[in-house]
């Protein structure tokens, strides 16, 4: 079986220090985890920043102070988050961009949040996919149920993304789609021929969501944006939930894939080296 790609989300826009406090906020802390999580397996860092009072935050530069933070110590696949919490305009969002990376979140449709909208109008993807591929960044379609596949491989049709197209299924989340394995089955079944994907399981379903998708070939995405409990009443570190799956996977026979590997998984040709197209 295919090598194990894992992602970590250390940040995301929620979480605080007040709900844990191994969430890291300032660029300097979210530097130190990652390099942490790379020892421990991870070869993909989601990243969001926050700003001082830990808000999230569409600031290129506190996203440019992480990467720079990042070189010559680590090989992590750097993958900016283009999502549109902090009041983010299109505008805001492809600047992030401009940013050294190799992939970026793309969000192929609108969603009901828990408590808000979140909203991807089909011009805004389509001008988000035209800025990734003008800059060489390959997308990984952020899939909140299933309407939102058909709307990324139309990106790929449209000559607005490359194959093979790489996908994360958001599982779990109140509004969106459930996370079961039935659910996750119809969602592999719906891919083009080639795709790679992997699973961010919402809260309590991190856990056997990413069991799940490691059996059935997939990889598998986990850290404090999208889960702040290791178990019920215990809070977790980003450090501890990658290394529960790497130990996870170990047990079952599955290997876990470094930075370099990842990359020729996932057919990433050249890094985005920061600056207008």
């Amino acid at each position: 079986m295919e090598k194990l790609i894992i992602t970590v989300a250390p940040t995301g826009s929620l979480p605080k220090k007040e709900h844990n406090p191994h969430v890291p906020t300032t660029p300097q802390e979210i530097v130190e985890c990652a390099l942490r999580c790379e020892d421990l397996g991870a070869s993909i860092l989601h990243l969001h920043v926050r700003d001082k009072e830990q808000n999230p935050s569409d600031d290129p530069n506190l996203f440019m102070e992480v990467v720079e933070g990042l070189k010559g110590k680590s090989d992590l696949i750097i993958q900016i988050s283009t999502g549109g919490r902090a009041n983010a305009t299109l505008e805001s969002r492809v600047k992030r961009l401009n940013v050294p990376c190799e992939m970026a979140s793309l969000t192929t449709g609108s969603v009901n949040f828990p408590n808000a909208v979140y909203e991807n109008s089909p011009e805004l993807v389509r001008k988000l996919a035209k800025a990734m591929k003008e800059r060489g960044i390959k997308p990984e379609m952020e899939i909140f149920d299933t309407s939102m596949i058909p709307a990324a491989i139309e990106l790929q049709q449209s000559g607005l993304a490359d194959e093979p197209l790489h996908f994360d299924f958001v599982m779990g989340l109140k509004g969106a789609q459930p996370a079961s394995i039935e659910q996750l089955v119809h969602l592999k079944n719906m891919l083009p021929p080639g795709s790679t994907w992997t699973v961010a399981g919402i809260g309590k379903a991190q856990l056997p969501m990413a069991v799940h998708s490691i059996l059935m070939g997939g990889h598998v995405r986990v850290g404090l944006e999208d889960n702040i409990y290791y178990q019920k009443g215990v809070l977790a570190s980003n450090e501890a939930l990658v290394e529960r799956i790497v130990r996870i996977a170990g047990e079952i026979g599955r290997s876990i894939a470094t930075p370099g590997e990842a990359r020729k998984i996932l057919k990433l040709t050249r890094k985005n080296k920061g600056g207008e197209p």
